[in-house]
């Protein structure tokens, strides 16, 4: 093992969330694996996370292939060290009109949030139910909660990973395994949010400051749970702007 510290795992390190999200667990004393499909595109983020005195391993992560998943999981395990928390956050937000929706497009949007969803989380439990320890948490958003015009498959597939958070919650909480899932309802400040709003012909610059949710807010929250005692820990948490209407 590289070391004594704590090991989380987090499944679709992007440029935003993900990266936030490893960089302040590697704040925090963990040592940080960040795995993503394209896992070259991880260098940076590995880097900043080194240059900061922390320690960061990168993986090449299909979350949607079980093999994929049991191999890396496997090699964290062994190379790394025992994995007490695992991330989800995995994406896949596409908006299509229900006529313009095929099926391969919502058959890849259910993979890439619900199937993978459950590959990371039923591994993740493998590992930690028998040592009765761990966390492993989900990131949703508004379409985990209700559909929208346009986002069938995104709403499916979210509602899917949210059923599957909540009956592993069920099951696993008496294991002490704490499962969690962090319903993001709000525009998060990315490159595509701002390119949505830019093709919709707003200004993302011309917005009031905090209308879109820093990247870093959402990973302090999924910072805190972590902290949580077993006597008061928190199954769902939703987040926004104080400026969002819902």
């Amino acid at each position: 093992m590289s070391d004594k510290r704590p090991v989380a795992l987090v499944v679709g390190a992007g440029d935003y969330i993900g990266s936030a999200i490893a960089k302040r667990f590697a704040k925090g004393g963990f040592t940080v694996c960040v795995g993503r499909r394209n896992g070259d595109k991880l260098a940076p983020l590995v880097a900043e996370i080194q240059a900061a005195g922390g320690t960061a391993h990168a993986y090449t992560l299909d979350a949607r292939s079980e093999e994929n998943v049991q191999q890396i999981f496997a090699e964290i395990e062994e190379t790394v060290g025992p994995l007490e928390v695992v991330i989800c956050n995995v994406g896949g937000n596409v908006r299509f009109p229900i006529r313009e929706t095929t099926s391969r497009v919502f058959r890849k949007v259910w993979e890439m949030a619900c199937l993978a969803g459950f590959l990371c989380g039923r591994e993740a439990a493998n590992y930690m139910v028998p040592r009765q320890k761990g966390s492993i948490f989900f990131t949703g958003a508004t379409a985990s909660m209700r559909g929208g015009v346009g986002y069938a498959a995104f709403a499916a597939a979210k509602a899917g990973q949210r059923a599957l958070a909540q009956s592993m919650a069920r099951e696993l909480g008496p294991q002490n395994i704490h499962i969690a899932h962090l319903v993001i309802d709000a525009g998060v400040d990315t490159a595509f949010v701002r390119q949505r709003l830019a093709d919709q012909g707003e200004d993302p610059d011309a917005l009031p400051p905090d209308t879109l949710m820093n990247p870093d807010s959402v990973a302090e929250a999924y910072w805190n749970l972590q902290q949580q005692s077993r006597d008061g820990w928190t199954f769902e948490l939703d987040l926004r702007p104080y400026g969002e209407t819902w």
